[in-house]
């Protein structure tokens, strides 16, 4: 059935990933957490089950809209699938395939996917039910994949952070040093994309508003040496977390991998049993072209984690079960947006209710 797709698709080529953009820090609740903080009634323990309800459903809500594109897709699709029809049949199977297709899970992910819901036919009698099923075997194909963060006993943690130009890495550095700060962790950023003036200079726009420390080198200077100084820093001043940055880079580009080597090394050379986390950020809207980049970066570099961002810019939000199927790599963080609550922790089974 994949090959009807590839028929009707095959003058399509995939895009280039978008320039990144500079997004400011949006400004936090601070001040109504504060109000409500040192208000007399109801007292805090009182309010606190409402808050994180309340905290909870904004969440889903900003990750339902996020993921609007994709679900209009599937679900007005699936939806559609049924119209004249009682029963789940080869005919509404290869429409469904399509449509998980398009909405980027790749060929491989999708024909798995087929394959249990066809084994699953007699009880699907209906969109819902067909919907839920899909959920349930997405579900199952990528739960077993999220594993726990490593141990944050380490002090401090270092998170190496890598991916291609324009998928959003030092906007998803600032949002994560921001989200640590509010924790109360002490965080410090090390600049080591040494070779855009303009990435350190938004880098440190971040650190400054979240109030974390910051490490940087002249420009051009060796990339592994200031991930060296950020972890000798951050011993110095007891530092929580580490983020270090890299500057983006084709995958396919040789010597600039094994640049990133060097960093691994520099890294291990201060602190041996760091970097904890190695992070790779993917852009949704390149659909499956973010497969292929976190196969190269794992092959050669090591991926302990993956980031999605720009999950709210496209109808490719598929690519999420895809790359956590085919990677075997646990899926950290997903961006929905451009505010700092808008950056995540991937939890499977909520994204895939905002999904279907």
């Amino acid at each position: 059935m994949a090959i009807h797709w590839f028929k009707k698709n095959k003058s399509q080529k995939a895009g280039e990933a978008p320039a990144e953009t500079t997004d400011g820090v949006e400004k936090t609740a601070s001040s109504k957490d504060a109000k409500e903080r040192f208000s007399e009634e109801p007292s805090a323990e009182e309010k606190a089950p409402t808050q994180e309800k309340t905290a909870q459903k904004g969440l889903f809500g900003r990750l339902r809209r996020g993921l609007r594109k994709t679900r209009e897709l599937l679900t007005t699709d699936i939806d559609d699938l049924f119209l004249g029809k009682k029963e789940l049949d080869e005919a509404l199977l290869e429409e469904l395939e399509e449509r998980l297709i398009t909405a980027d899970l790749g060929v491989q992910t999708t024909m798995a996917l087929i394959d249990r819901i066809s084994n699953r036919g007699r009880e699907i009698y209906g969109p819902a039910e067909l919907r839920n099923a899909i959920r349930e075997e997405m579900l199952s194909m990528i739960g077993d994949v999220q594993t726990p963060p490593p141990a944050e006993a380490a002090r401090p943690r270092v998170v190496l952070v890598l991916g291609v130009n324009g998928v959003g890495k030092t906007t998803t550095i600032g949002k994560l040093a921001a989200r640590s700060a509010a924790e109360g962790q002490k965080v410090l950023i090390a600049a080591a994309d040494t070779f855009r003036a303009a990435a350190v200079e938004q880098l440190e726009i971040w650190a400054r508003r979240a109030g974390a420390d910051f490490v940087r080198h002249k420009e051009g200077a060796d990339p592994a040496a200031v991930a060296f100084d950020g972890i000798d820093a951050a011993l110095a001043r007891n530092t929580d977390l580490v983020l270090i940055d890299t500057a983006g880079r084709l995958h396919t580009k040789v010597n600039l991998m094994e640049e990133l080597k060097k960093i691994k090394r520099s890294i291990a050379k201060k602190l041996p049993e760091a970097p904890h986390e190695t992070l790779l950020v993917l852009d949704a809207t390149t659909g499956q072209n973010a497969l292929s980049q976190a196969k190269l970066f794992q092959e050669e570099i090591g991926v302990t984690g993956l980031v999605m961002t720009k999950l709210d810019g496209t109808a490719k939000g598929g690519v999420v079960v895809a790359v956590c199927s085919a990677m075997k790599v646990p899926l950290r963080y997903i961006g929905v947006g451009e505010q700092i609550d808008d950056l995540q922790p991937f939890e499977p089974q909520r994204f895939l209710e905002a999904l279907l």
